[in-house]
């Protein structure tokens, strides 16, 4: 094959897993063939034991994902400093490929001291938490000494006084702060479900054009809970056929993207994960050529 009709081909987008605690020994004797793993930043903060050294072997497997629950980037009462120079700690010591955590706030001042939610919280798309959040990314990044990737987040709540579109909040926030966006396509499918769209699949694909394909860094699957009256991020199941549709349509928009395949709750074998991140891998990009991230890293 030439090269310039090799170069037409589409890439293949990588292809990643949650890296759990069950699978922690499975993983690292069996070496499947994956792009990166993921783990949640705040289960490696302590800097010595066992679990920091297990995440040191790992990655010396595998390029890493650090994905955060704990920042709270919207929270009005400020970032915790001592989770940020845990974060910092971690991020020295094992040179991840991705940083990210949510959109969301996570704490408030009560008394003068912080108090913590246990979740991720919705924040208004407003110029004042646009404001807050850009201010507090910054500072992230300045610490970090690298680019933050920001998650959309699942919820059943949204804010009276939203004065913006979810996409154009997060176009706002990458163009003044140059954070990059982890696109989460099931939270985009659940909040569409949740506000009882006639065509949850066409409102989560007008999602993901809505918003600038440059700032994409990565992709979450993940499957829901639809059980009750309100549909839960649960990451519980297999990626809904829904989530699928959408997917395909994100990477002909986006091109062959970092993608996660999220699965927290009700663990299934390590096999379930790969079946999960080979049919990922099977789905080609309708395009050809490199993701809108991949020219920018190049740059």
């Amino acid at each position: 094959m030439s090269p310039s009709a090799a170069s037409a081909l589409p890439r293949r987008q990588p292809v990643g897993i949650g890296w759990r605690t069950p699978h922690g020994r499975a993983l690292l004797q069996r070496r499947p063939a994956l792009d990166f793993i993921e783990v949640h930043s705040e289960n490696f903060f302590a800097a010595g034991g066992a679990a920091r050294a297990a995440l040191r072997a790992a990655a010396a497997c595998y390029p890493l994902s650090l994905h955060g629950v704990g920042l709270g980037l919207g929270s009005a009462a400020g970032l915790d400093a001592w989770h940020l120079d845990r974060l910092a700690d971690l991020v020295r010591d094992v040179a991840p490929r991705h940083v990210s955590d949510h959109a969301a706030f996570t704490q408030v001042r009560r008394g003068g001291k912080a108090v913590h939610a246990g979740d991720l919280l919705p924040i208004g798309f407003n110029q004042a938490s646009l404001a807050l959040m850009a201010q507090q990314v910054d500072q992230v990044q300045t610490r970090l000494g690298r680019v933050l990737a920001v998650e959309n987040i699942s919820t059943c709540l949204w804010r009276a006084d939203d004065e913006m579109a979810e996409p154009d909040f997060f176009n706002a926030l990458t163009r003044c702060t140059g954070c990059h966006v982890l696109l989460d396509l099931n939270n985009l499918v659940v909040n569409a479900l949740n506000r009882r769209e006639p065509d949850p699949v066409r409102a989560a694909c007008d999602g993901v054009d809505a918003l600038d394909p440059a700032s994409v860094e990565e992709i979450h699957l993940a499957g829901h809970d639809a059980s009750g009256p309100l549909v839960i991020d649960d990451h519980g199941s297999a990626v809904g056929e829904a989530v699928w549709t959408v997917y395909r349509h994100a990477l002909a928009r986006l091109g062959p993207v970092p993608t996660l395949i999220e699965w927290d709750t009700r663990l299934p074998s390590l096999d379930t994960l790969l079946q999960e991140a080979a049919r990922a891998a099977a789905c080609r990009p309708e395009h050809h050529g490199e993701a809108p991230w991949a020219r920018r890293q190049a740059a």
